[in-house]
């Protein structure tokens, strides 16, 4: 990892960020996003905490603090509370941005190591295109197979996700496999993520190639994943795809 010299702009006091998180804190819209993220016994964010922050307050202290070391980085992101992580993964790929070769290099490596700590929908949906498809721009793609035929559900996320940044550029193919996949996986999370690429792909690439990869996968294709790929077409259009008439 390439040396720990922090961000260009904001305050390096990983205290600091805790006493403005403290004092942002809701206890009452911290119970309603507990319920929100499913965060109950035997669902899928089972024990995780939260503050109660809304995303653009978490936004707002996190373009405050852009210069944390990286090894203060590691410690948000591996906090008990929800939004420490997900600030911890904001700093990250605004970093990311800016930074040069070695740093993107060096936070994209941080985050391969640190996927048991992305573990909600929300922590993947915010850092994955940038940390992952990003720096994969150009390069093989031979890791997000890996990732997607993980048995971590935000790993099997992070793979699907991370095809948007080709999807935003018009590259369709490494979507489509992916997306191909992931179809026999059970979770819901799986389902909608996949639906949502696809649906994304057919808006920016081809309709075309969409319906078609529908048509010829309609009979694997969760009801979830079709419904939302189609959402972009007209009802009438909708209801069709749905009773498989394509």
């Amino acid at each position: 990892m390439m040396k720990d010299t922090g961000g260009t702009t904001g305050n390096t006091s990983l205290a600091a960020l805790n006493a403005e998180f403290k004092k942002a804190a809701d206890p009452a819209k911290a119970k309603l996003l507990a319920r929100y993220f499913k965060t109950g016994k035997g669902e899928y964010a089972e024990g995780d905490k939260f503050l109660g922050l809304t995303v653009p307050v978490t936004r707002g202290l996190v373009k405050k603090f852009m210069k944390l070391p990286y090894s203060e980085i590691i410690r948000l992101l591996h906090s008990p509370w929800h939004e420490h992580r997900l600030a911890a993964l904001m700093i990250m790929v605004e970093r990311f941005h800016q930074g040069g070769e070695e740093e993107k290099a060096s936070l994209h490596r941080m985050y391969l190591a640190n996927t048991r700590f992305v573990n909600n929908w929300d922590l993947v949906d915010c850092s994955a295109g940038h940390l992952v498809g990003a720096w994969l721009a150009g390069r093989d793609k031979k890791l997000l197979f890996r990732l997607a035929r993980s048995k971590d559900l935000w790993e099997k996320r992070i793979a699907m996700v991370s095809c948007f940044h080709g999807i935003v550029r018009r590259e369709s193919a490494v979507a489509l496999k992916i997306a191909r996949l992931l179809l026999s996986d059970r979770h819901d999370l799986i389902h909608k993520a996949v639906g949502w690429m696809l649906r994304e792909l057919g808006k920016r690439c081809s309709e075309k190639i969409l319906v078609d990869f529908l048509r010829n996968n309609y009979a694997s294709l969760p009801r979830t994943t079709l419904r939302y790929a189609i959402e972009r077409f007209p009802k009438k259009r909708r209801k069709e795809f749905l009773t498989g008439k394509f």
